[in-house]
This record gives C-alpha cells, structure tokens and sequence, in this order.
C-alpha cells in the first residue's frame, strides 16, 4: 500500500471512532491507561525484543549514540512509562463546561470543550513516545493518526500491537481509535499533514529542518500544526553563581544528550570567567563532552542535539550581565527555555523579565522542561511557537476546541 493510502485508511478507521467517544464515562478511559501500564508488563518481552531489532538495524545504519539512546527500550524504561500512564489515569478528568456569566435578557454564557476528533502525530523514533502520545489521545478522547521514524517501527507496532490496542478493547473501547501507520519513510509523514479533511491537526516533533519542512507543508494543504523543531537550553552563570550549584546544574543539564532540553549554550559573566571556565572544562571532560570556547567557527545557539556526530558538545561564551545572557538566548537560540545560576535575586529577576523563551528557571535546569516533570502528566511534546495558543509542554488539557453556547438562564 502506498503512504497516502495507508494514511487515509488509517484517518478514516480512527474517525469512524469519534462518535462514540463523547459518551464514554470518565473512568473506561482512565481504565484503558492502567490497562496499558499492565500490558507493558505483561508483554514486555515482546516489546524488548522488537526494540533490540531496532538497535541492531539502526546500528548497522551508523546512527549515532545520541539518537540510539532515544531509540532504546529496557526494564526501567518500560516501568517507568508504565508509571506516567498509571499517574495520567489519577489524574481528574477536565470539566465539559464551565459557566462564563450571566448575559442581558436572562441568558447564561457557557464555554464548552470538544475533543478536536482525529489528531495525527508525527514524531522522531522514540518508542516510548507512542505510549505518550497515545495515552493523551485516549484522555483527551480524541481518535489519532501515530507516525514515527522508521528506526523504530519495530518497537512502535509491538507497543501498538500489544500494549495500546488490547487495552483499549479491554476498557470496552473501540482500538481503532488509535492508528498506527505501517508504511516506513518520509512519504508517511508527508501525507500525514496533507489530508485536512480528515486529520485537522497535526502534532510535530522532530530534528530541526525536517519537521520544519513538515510544518511547511501543512501550512500548505491547510492542516494546522503543533511543532515542536528545535530545541537547546541555556545556563547562564551569573556573577554571583555559586559554584557548587554551577556544576550539579550542568552535569543534571546533561544527563541525557539526545533531548531538546539539554544544556546546549553556557553563558558565564565575564567576572567569573577565568574561576568559573576552566572547572566546567574539567567537569565537562570527566562527562565525556567537549567544550567549544571562543572564537566559535558556528553560530551560538548551533543545536548539538541535532549535530550528528558532535552531539556530545556545549557551546560556552561571556555574556555581560543577567540582562545580556536573556537577549542572547531569545536572539540566538530557540527560545526553548533558559536558566540562571546566581545568588543574587536582584540578577534572576532581571534575567527572568528579560527572557521571552518557553520556560525560563532560577537555581534550577532546564530538563524541568517536560510535561511530567512539571504537571506530573505525559506530553505530546513542547510547543515554542511565539503566538497565543498552547506553549511549553502540550498535555491532554490542550487537545480541545473551544465552544461557546448561549443558552437561557
């Protein structure tokens, strides 16, 4: 089958859900969650064997260790997305309604929330996000369309095969409303953002230019998108940085290198320059990640994460002062989320007026950027576009449309 067949078969399964979800109580979707925790369990074998294929054929396909780790499913990794849908399923349903006020003429201003319907998503081959994605679908009772990178197909079709839909059959649940699609490669995706009939909106998650290249095509075909494309944090190093602090925060900063919210550019004042620089060289070398100083041959906010090759790098450059480190990482990064280091809360106030970025952080890293680290509730993946609507991490919570209906007192 070719990738727009596969594709709109897929919509159309997933649609033909829709109606019934409206009527489905609360606590059968919070049951089709704990289902999936237990089937991870259950069927964690088979899983760990599709993956283990995988990173035998991403191997031979030279992908780097940074994309390898995003690929790799093992026990605790298993048991801990097994934990995030059990706390999703604890987690209170959003009211249907609420009431606005009260209008002239004895009339009554409600606003309402409607799942969106079918929602497609496509995202970089991490297995455990067709769990993620997936269980916010489920809540949000919302049908889906799920694509992922081709080096994790394997993976993505055991925890569809095994885990999603015999959950969601055993909630009394129609399977179908969550799809997988089969066809491997960037045809796929593509069609996936080019059937607005059928799949309105799109979430993107990816590396850079691609999803980008993505977003452009929706924008086309007039399927609307929530991107998530670039990423990089920064940690600035105030004056009165406390030094201890400095370095748990950029060895917690980089504990995994593959993730967009990993410390990528380290400003440091210049008066703590000549103390400050040359133990973060050390720590940075005992981590294995190497240090590009001044005079850089690359711009500023170069996104390491998505450098194949060199992923294993943190950009460091002076920044004068609280105020200047903020304009920098607006002007010069993502805008994905950004930290300040000091003792001083005169300086972190300072910074954090100035910085426009998705999540800024005082004493704090930027790895708190993620939907349940922060809310205690998966994400679809973090927004950081610079116009109303949801930003940071996007959750269940924001997968609704938005109804208002006038109805007599």
């Amino acid at each position: 089958m070719d990738a727009h067949k596969a594709v709109e078969q897929a919509a159309l399964a997933a649609r033909a859900t829709v109606p019934g979800l409206a009527s489905v109580p609360d606590q059968r979707l919070d049951h089709a969650l704990r289902a999936m925790a237990e089937h991870l369990g259950l069927h964690a074998d088979e899983v760990l064997r599709a993956n283990a294929e995988d990173m035998r054929a991403a191997r031979a396909d030279g992908v780097q260790d940074a994309l390898l780790d995003r690929l790799r499913l093992d026990d605790a990794r298993l048991s801990a997305i097994a934990g995030q849908l059990r706390a999703l399923a604890d987690v209170p349903a959003e009211p249907s309604r609420r009431t606005i006020r009260e209008l002239p003429g004895g009339l009554r201003l409600e606003e309402r929330r409607r799942p969106v319907g079918v929602i497609g998503a496509n995202f970089e081959a991490r297995p455990n996000v067709v769990v993620d994605i997936a269980s916010q679908f489920v809540k949000s009772r919302n049908a889906g369309v799920l694509r992922t990178g081709s080096a994790a197909i394997r993976s993505a079709i055991a925890l569809a095969d095994t885990v999603i839909a015999p959950s969601l059959d055993q909630a009394g649940l129609d399977p179908a409303m969550i799809q997988l699609v089969r066809v491997p490669g960037q045809d796929s995706a593509r069609a996936l953002v080019s059937q607005p009939g059928l799949i309105p909106l799109v979430i993107l998650r990816g590396s850079g230019d691609s999803t980008r290249a993505l977003a452009a095509e929706a924008a086309r075909h007039g399927v609307r998108t929530m991107a998530h494309a670039d990423g990089g944090a920064v940690l600035y190093l105030d004056a009165a940085a406390d030094p201890v602090l400095s370095e748990r925060l950029i060895e917690t900063s980089l504990d995994r290198l593959g993730v967009c919210n990993r410390l990528n550019l380290l400003l440091v004042h210049p008066d703590r320059w000549d103390s400050l620089v040359p133990l973060t060289v050390t720590l940075l070398d005992r981590l294995g990640i190497a240090a590009s100083l001044p005079p850089h041959a690359h711009p500023l906010g170069h996104e390491w994460a998505l450098d194949s090759g060199h992923e294993a790098t943190v950009t460091i450059a002076p920044a004068d002062g609280p105020r200047a480190a903020a304009i920098l990482a607006n002007e010069e990064t993502s805008g994905l989320a950004a930290a300040i280091v000091t003792a001083d809360p005169a300086a972190a106030a300072e910074f954090l007026a100035a910085y426009a970025g998705t999540g800024a952080f005082w004493n704090a890293t930027t790895r708190l950027l993620d939907g349940f680290k922060l809310f205690s509730v998966p994400e679809t993946g973090i927004n950081i576009d610079a116009v109303p609507g949801p930003r940071g991490p996007v959750t269940f919570r924001d997968l609704y449309l938005r109804q208002f209906v006038v109805t007599p007192s």
